[in-house]
């Protein structure tokens, strides 16, 4: 899971760039990126956060009215500076490409680029399977005369080839800004404009809370397979690519996006809310009588707001959060994630002592954060504690860019409920049903793979096999 921008304007689309990356930093902490064009591409990019990696000088240095942009999460490959994307390729015209997703046929890829195209990655990060393959089509066509319907050609090529999910934004020089999803859909892109005096500036965008930050208006989200190009004179061309059955991420609903942004016409906020309601039946149904309900602080918010007001008792907050330490679920090894979890919340006695609590969280993947959580508001004086999760057990491990490959590490694929109940401490655990999250999203196809282990993309099991190795090796 990764945030991407990408813009092309009348004048320098730097400030937009940076803006975005900022308002999508919660997406990945690990490195960020930019890369502009005017007469050659400007590349700055770097390990860290957004706010570390650029300064004044670079604003000047990173010129050009197209570009694009990356905060990276490290689902695949391994986390080194050689891996922060954008990457580009030189050839055909020069192309700077950023995506999120995961690949999930690397090995075929990887021989298809050597065999078929004579091309070897240089890097382990998967943008460049996407990349080269993308760049070995586009050579095919008379590069002289390439019109709108060969870049689009290529795209359908290059979708039919590479599996897995991919939002995907890339910058062609001297030509424009191309955008495409994988086939399913399953990574969010959104495309939006601007119009000052008459000129308009078009961008896309991970979410479209981007576009609130830099006073864009939310043009639409992105189908399966769809391909948007914006030309030179600032033409839109659009596609439906190669598409399939639609199957967008729900995880993105139930803790990824930001709580204001706008995914398919839902705000994300309200759905955490509709999750929280949906778990009062449950907390009815084992006859527990909660004096108060709290979050996990951040993404546990609003779902825990929803069940306190559909059971008509207080919501308080009761951990304090330092919002100055990064999300702990998106950070690369376990000892790290327990050290933030440490360092970020504080429970606030007075709201917990001699209370029964509910706690709300968004998920419960591998149970440390749960059980650390536990003990905190434990010894703050709590007299009892109900864990409460606004998703079903995750069971599965995810393939398409969140960091649930390996299927270890998965608390509920290795332990029953009552088994996770006693391990993280707690004297009740509600978890989300899967049929009620389906009703709640009966509008709309989603991916939860991880929640019922069904795949959308082919040969799952083959790519899982692949994946959680190379996962493996890259945590050593």
């Amino acid at each position: 899971m990764c945030g991407i921008v990408g813009f092309k304007g009348h004048k320098k689309v730097i400030y937009e760039l940076l803006m975005g990356l900022t308002a999508l930093q919660h997406r990945g902490q690990d490195a960020a990126g930019i890369v502009t064009f005017k007469n050659k591409f400007h590349t700055k990019k770097g390990l860290g956060l957004v706010n570390n990696i650029f300064k004044p000088k670079h604003l000047k240095r990173l010129d050009g009215k197209i570009g694009v942009g990356h905060v990276r999460y490290t689902t695949h490959g391994s986390n080194e500076a050689v891996n922060a994307q954008p990457i580009s390729a030189s050839y055909p015209f020069g192309i700077t490409m950023v995506h999120n997703g995961n690949v999930t046929n690397l090995d075929q890829m990887q021989e298809t680029l050597y065999k078929e195209y004579h091309t070897l990655p240089e890097t382990s990060n998967d943008l460049e399977l996407i990349l080269y393959t993308f760049a070995s089509e586009l050579k095919k066509k008379d590069l002289a005369n390439v019109q709108v319907e060969d870049i689009f050609e290529s795209v359908i090529h290059t979708q039919k080839k590479v599996k897995g999910a991919y939002s995907v934004i890339a910058a062609i020089a001297n030509h424009g800004l191309l955008a495409f999803c994988d086939p399913h859909g399953i990574r969010p892109l959104i495309f939006g404009k601007r119009t000052v005096n008459e000129k308009t500036t078009y961008g896309f965008a991970s979410e479209s809370t981007c576009f609130d930050h830099i006073g864009f208006e939310r043009i639409c989200d992105m189908k399966p397979g769809e391909i948007i190009f914006i030309d030179n004179d600032f033409k839109i061309h659009k596609s439906r690519g190669h598409e399939s059955k639609a199957n967008f991420c729900v995880f993105e609903y139930i803790y990824f996006a930001r709580d204001d942004s706008i995914i398919h016409n839902k705000l994300v906020a309200n759905q955490r809310v509709k999750m929280g309601k949906l778990l009062a039946g449950k907390v009815n149904t084992l006859g527990l009588k909660p004096d108060v309900v709290i979050d996990v602080p951040s993404s546990g918010y609003f779902a825990a707001s929803g069940l306190a007001e559909a059971l008509d008792i207080p919501y308080r907050r009761g951990l304090m959060k330092n919002n100055h330490i990064g999300r702990s679920f998106i950070s690369p090894s376990q000892k790290e994630r327990e050290d933030i979890i440490k360092r970020k919340l504080n429970p606030i006695r007075e709201v917990v002592d001699g209370k029964k609590v509910a706690i709300v969280d968004d998920s419960i993947v591998r149970g440390t954060t749960s059980k650390r959580i536990v003990k905190m508001i434990r010894d703050a004086g709590a007299k009892e504690i109900y864990f409460i999760s606004a998703a079903p057990p995750i069971a599965h491990p995810c393939m398409y860019g969140i960091d649930m490959s390996v299927s270890t590490e998965l608390i509920a694929a290795q332990k029953s409920n009552s088994e996770i109940c006693s391990y993280i401490g707690a004297d009740a655990l509600i978890y989300q049903s899967i049929d009620d999250l389906k009703v709640l999203f009966k509008d709309q196809a989603t991916c939860m793979a991880c929640l019922d282990g069904k795949y959308p993309t082919k040969k799952a099991k083959k790519a899982l096999k692949s994946i959680e190795k190379e996962r493996i090796k890259n945590k050593v």
